[in-house]
């Protein structure tokens, strides 16, 4: 017996396995410490948002003392360390580009904070709400496609953080997560138009007013910070007519995930409104071919 542990301390005196052993144990260490406070945090932090950065926060903590407990480890080797990365950084550089470029992409999206968790963006072809942010990609969950109107159709991507580099980054939610959007509404010509247009301005200052005080306190913070003139954020009725019938515009402000669903009740409020009124009705191609057969 004792001859064994005598062989399991000489074994141990090697430096070698004694910088494994370090390291081993304060992974492990870490390991407990990063569990036990993220459980903390389960706990104690009960906005979705804030719990999701703070464990990210702690993740990357983790790994920065990890980092710091090999260079203590290898302190006295720092300096062969420095050679050999030295002689082969143009290698790596090459071999790991893409790497670390996704890691600089990283850096940047920290630092500059042009995207964060939460926000709704298109990089490309892929349009859809930021998820996570790793340290090497970025994870979406997609929008559109197959789906009609800005509603989730299932699909989780990831890109790889060097897009910051490559790619036109478009962010519907950053310092003003608002949109503007308009729908059109035909009459027939021999309609009332000026009450059709009282109408109109009525539904949409009740369903999109809130949605224009909103937007004009984050347009005037906006202003601040950018060279932007001031923009026409309250609800809008402009009109066009032809010899077919009379076409209102319909344009308003509304927040970047309710686009469509803001849609389907300004245009129920709208039909529900123009059943009280026999002298504004909805203009469409079929009802007019009808009438001039009935002319005939």
């Amino acid at each position: 017996m004792n001859d064994l542990w005598k062989t399991i301390l000489d074994w141990f005196n090697e430096p070698s396995v004694r910088r494994i052993a370090y390291i081993l144990i304060g992974l492990v260490f870490l390991f407990i410490a990063n569990f036990l406070i993220k459980k903390w945090l389960n706990r104690s932090i009960s906005n979705t948002d804030n719990k999701y950065k703070a464990r990210k926060a702690v993740n990357f903590f983790a790994y920065f003392l990890f980092i710091i407990i090999i260079l203590i480890v290898f302190n006295d080797k720092i300096k062969n360390i420095g050679v050999i990365l030295g002689v082969f950084a143009a290698g790596i550089a090459f071999a790991l580009q893409e790497v670390i470029m996704s890691f600089a992409g990283w850096l940047n999206i920290i630092i500059t904070g042009k995207i964060s968790v939460g926000q709704r963006i298109k990089v490309g072809e892929i349009k859809g709400d930021v998820i996570d942010i790793g340290v090497m990609s970025t994870t979406f969950m997609e929008v559109g496609e197959w789906v009609n109107g800005d509603l989730y159709n299932g699909c989780i991507s990831s890109m790889a953080n060097s897009f910051v580099f490559k790619e036109n980054i478009h962010n519907y939610s950053a310092e003003f997560p608002f949109l503007w959007d308009e729908i059109t509404v035909p009459i027939r010509l021999n309609s009332d138009h000026k009450s059709a247009r009282d109408i109109f301005m009525k539904v949409l200052d009740e369903v999109c007013g809130d949605y224009a005080k909103q937007s004009q306190l984050k347009w005037n913070k906006m202003s601040n910070n950018f060279r932007v003139e001031e923009a026409q954020v309250l609800p809008m009725v402009t009109i066009i007519f032809d010899e077919n019938w009379i076409t209102f515009t319909l344009r308003y402000v509304v927040n970047y995930k309710k686009r469509r669903g803001t849609k389907d009740i300004i245009f129920s409020r709208i039909l529900d409104e123009l059943k009280d009124h026999e002298n504004i009705q909805i203009a469409s191609t079929a009802m007019e071919i009808t009438d001039m057969t009935v002319r005939k």
